[in-house]
């Protein structure tokens, strides 16, 4: 083996701070110092130490997978090498160490370090890579593939010098599989690799009615759950990539699937609800047989109770113990004969923290037992200058305590990473700082729609501030991600995301209120609702489109720019929700041009004059005709099903994606219905020489449309 690096530890790991540095990483380390750059033209060995550990062998053959897919060769005889050894090994004493005593001390990782955490180290020849676990030796070289950039005889190795280790032990997601979008197992396991790659080691999946049970087979729609040897065969290959699975089976609320069948009925606090009635035995042993089959399956130490919004307790068969008793007291002890009766299982339960928090003087009184057995997860999506008071009650109670933010991506044409990434940044730095030990990133598909390729912005800087002490920086991030998950060296794609934030920002600051969300791409801007609206937006709407197409140019500059970018079908999703925005700009301006100019003409229809009468023949085939505005919005409408329906099936099954076409089909029949009416009263004016009246044919009054303002 080579003999690496006579420096002394001490000083390679007194380093300056990472704002010196410009190399673009996601997390970005603790301790970090570039070195002199090299090619990989010549391509890159790595090699691992003897005796080499079978996962850390897995970790190598990750790296090179990633290296060959940017068309890096790999081979034994290339100059530059990447040297893996587990730390306390002779050889990496020898990195590590020198002849003095001092240096001997500071070459130990600290206690912090040990569980995750590694030191990468340049020679000159390349880069030594040490760590004290597998999961450190994983992270590692994790964070070596960011440091090659470029694609095939142009990729370079940024060497560095750089300490890490994360700042919160447990840094995961949570995702919504029973809102509609139900991920294939392919599709699951790319999410692992992606997260894994990022460090993050939790992958939650959430089930409100989506997990299979052998004692409850109502309970799973055909088409759309998780089987057991599916749930298995994802738990053996996140395990691979120290991930850790963790079900979230809805105990008590969130069960309005299951209780809409007859045989539950009884156990539902109010007809076909959503929240389980205490009361009810057989509430209770439903619990019992889905967690017991869950421990089956997943042998982690973790399962997930849910059991937030319980909105409906109290007001059916339980209102008289609440009224009572008190609500709190009411869900706290529910809960707590769930966690009796699960403690043979010796897992740690988690629960949503949105109910408990407003009884801290409850959760004082909570037994020592209960409190060792659960872990509170208070959840809060909107930016806040402090989240202490969602936090707060628990950790003062002496609860375990994760927290949960969320990514802003639920019912929005696109996310909305201004108060994403905000929210994210803020609560997870307050957890840090009151004691919480994780962090449970969330992304939820409310409305049916959201697409998962969507997400990955909002998750990466979930991940980033896990891993980050104290708080993460948002224009770092926003400067890093287009590199390091793409591969752009533009910076067109974190231009195109700024651009669709700023979109959502313009809407939200306009007498609207309220961002792009799905609602607005899909009302009628021709009915009472949509009037009153576009009366909000109106000034607002050339501004809207310019940041929506600026989007759209960014985009094609980088693809123009690398054709070899990653992740691709992520950027076909930002496309479409940048195209998604510009339609709910142009829909309200072409609604408003189609009633002007339908005003106009039907004033010009008592006119004789030759003039007037071609301008009016003129302005009906501009709303209706080849290239009417009519049929602008019905083609806008159809090419966005297609690119929607193309980006679902690159990552869910079937089910639930006809609800969504279906909202598309009904749009376009409705303006295939206006065409058709339009056409209708083209007919009348060249058999009669008369038009219907607007209100016919459903034209909204004619309105004042603002002057373009100059760009």
């Amino acid at each position: 083996m080579r003999s690496l690096l006579a420096l002394p530890l001490l000083a390679i790991l007194s380093l300056s701070a990472v704002a010196q540095s410009p190399l673009r990483l996601v997390p970005i380390p603790r301790e970090i110092k570039e070195a002199t750059l090299q090619s990989l033209a010549q391509g890159i060995q790595i090699t691992c130490s003897s005796p080499c550990d079978n996962e850390d062998a897995f970790a190598i053959d990750d790296l090179k997978t990633y290296l060959v897919s940017l068309d890096v060769t790999v081979n034994a005889t290339s100059p530059v090498n990447i040297l893996v050894t587990r730390y306390g090994s002779p050889l990496s004493r020898s990195i590590l160490t020198d002849s003095s005593p001092d240096h001997r001390a500071a070459a130990d990782f600290p206690a912090e370090m040990r569980a995750e955490g590694y030191a990468i180290l340049p020679d000159g020849k390349g880069l030594a890579v040490t760590a004290a676990t597998a999961s450190g030796i994983f992270y590692a070289l994790q964070t070596v593939k960011q440091l090659v950039t470029g694609y095939g005889n142009t990729a370079t190795l940024h060497p560095a010098t750089i300490r890490d280790w994360p700042a919160m032990k447990y840094r995961g997601l949570s995702d919504d599989l029973s809102r509609g979008p139900f991920p294939t197992l392919e599709f699951q396991k790319k999410q692992i690799r992606i997260l894994a790659a990022y460090k993050v080691n939790l992958y939650s999946a959430y089930f409100e009615h989506t997990m299979q049970y052998t004692g409850h087979p109502l309970m799973a729609p055909p088409g759309a759950s998780l089987t057991q040897a599916q749930a298995r065969e994802l738990v053996a290959y996140a395990t691979k990539y120290h991930i850790t699975v963790i079900p979230e089976q809805e105990a008590f609320g969130h069960l309005h699937y299951l209780l809409n069948w007859e045989h539950y009925a009884p156990m539902a606090e109010t007809p076909h609800g959503q929240v389980l009635a205490p009361a009810q035995p057989d509430a209770q042993r439903l619990t019992h047989d889905m967690f017991n089959e869950l421990a089956q399956i997943y042998p982690g130490p973790f399962l997930h109770l849910g059991a937030d919004e319980t909105v409906e307790l109290g007001k059916g068969q339980t209102k008289p113990d609440v009224d009572a008793r008190g609500l709190g007291t009411v869900y706290l002890d529910f809960l707590q004969k769930i966690v009796a009766d699960l403690a043979p299982l010796n897992r740690k339960l988690l629960f949503w923290g949105d109910i408990a928090y407003r009884e801290p003087d409850l959760l004082k009184k909570l037994p020592d037992s209960f409190k060792r057995a659960t872990i509170a997860v208070p959840w809060e999506y909107n930016p806040h200058p402090s989240f202490d008071r969602y936090i707060k009650p628990f950790t003062d109670a002496g609860f375990e305590t994760w927290v949960a933010p969320g990514i802003n991506n639920w019912s929005r044409v696109y996310p909305n990473w201004g108060n994403g990434l905000a929210n994210i940044q803020r609560f997870t730095a307050d957890g840090q700082r009151l004691g919480a030990t994780g962090q449970l990133n969330t992304i939820w598909n409310d409305d049916g729609e959201a697409l998962a390729n969507a997400d990955w912005y909002g998750i990466l800087y979930g991940a980033e501030a896990a891993w980050h002490q104290g708080e993460a920086s948002i224009p770092a991030f926003q400067s890093s991600y287009g590199e390091v998950f793409h591969g752009d060296l533009t910076g067109k794609i974190d231009d195109a995301q700024r651009e669709i934030m700023a979109a959502h920002q313009l809407l939200h600051d306009s007498p609207y209120k309220v961002d792009a969300q799905d609602l607005l791409f899909w009302q009628d801007p021709w009915n009472g609702d949509g009037q009153r609206i576009a009366g909000q937006i109106r000034p607002i709407l050339p501004a809207l489109r310019n940041h929506a197409e600026n989007a759209l140019i960014f985009i094609a500059q980088a693809r123009s720019a690398n054709p070899n970018l990653r992740e691709t079908d992520a950027l076909d999703v930002l496309e479409l929700g940048a195209r998604r925005m510009d339609l709910i700009g142009l829909k309200f301006q072409i609604s408003d041009e189609i009633a002007n100019s339908y005003a106009h003409v039907f004033a010009l229809q008592t006119s004789r004059n030759k003039d007037d009468r071609e301008e009016l023949a003129r302005e009906l085939n501009s709303i209706n005709a080849v290239n009417g505005k009519l049929q602008d919005l019905r083609n806008s409408y159809s090419l966005l099903r297609d690119l929607y329906e193309q980006a679902w099936l690159r990552s869910n099954r079937l089910y639930f994606l006809r609800n969504n076409l279906e909202r598309y089909d009904y749009t376009i029949q409705t303006w295939l219905a206006r065409i058709d009416r339009m056409r209708t009263a083209q007919r009348q004016w060249a058999n009669s020489q008369t038009l219907p009246p607007a209100a016919e044919l459903g034209i909204p009054s004619p309105v004042i449309v603002p002057q373009q303002p100059l760009r």
